[in-house]
């Protein structure tokens, strides 16, 4: 379990991030076209996941915003922004910001990406989504860098994240 905070008031994760050197986790989650997806999805790429707990929130729309004009000049990486949003949610958003450098992921059909990960909140006002985080993984599935952002309403570190692509 992990302790961070939202507005300044301690809530806790199911877990802890993996950490640098771990295997990725499997994730199953749902994109655009409801087809379920996998890390094989994205087999032979680097892979950044931006986890966010709803993109219609000022921190998580500013974070996708930033990592898909950051995704324009990584070709060799697949940028994926995961929250509870409904995938038609998450497509109206990326329309209207111009976020097509991105792709966008839901957890609508299970939550077990969020405990796999280490990232389901437990209490408070935001139990049952995740708390905001940013793993980088590299084309073999291990994990290169994570970073659990401890106050929920800030942004995370874009470029220490960019940087292990």
């Amino acid at each position: 379990m992990a302790t961070i905070t939202l507005q300044g008031n301690e809530i806790n994760t199911n877990g802890e991030l993996p950490r640098a050197g771990d295997s990725a986790p499997e994730l199953n989650l749902v994109d655009g076209e409801l087809n379920d997806v996998s890390l094989a999805t994205y087999a032979g790429k680097k892979k950044l996941l931006s986890i966010v707990p709803s993109l219609d929130t000022p921190v998580c729309a500013t974070s996708t915003k930033k990592f898909n004009d950051a995704a324009k000049e990584k070709s060799d990486a697949v940028f994926l922004m995961i929250s509870a949003d409904l995938p038609f949610a998450m497509a109206r958003f990326c329309q209207a910001e111009g976020c097509d450098n991105v792709i966008s992921l839901s957890m609508m059909r299970s939550r077990n990406f969020a405990k796999d990960y280490g990232v389901l909140i437990e209490d408070g006002p935001l139990a049952g989504i995740t708390a905001r985080a940013v793993v980088v993984i590299d084309e073999n599935d291990k994990v290169i860098h994570s970073q659990l952002v401890s106050e929920i309403a800030e942004e995370p570190d874009y470029d220490a994240a960019i940087a292990k692509l």
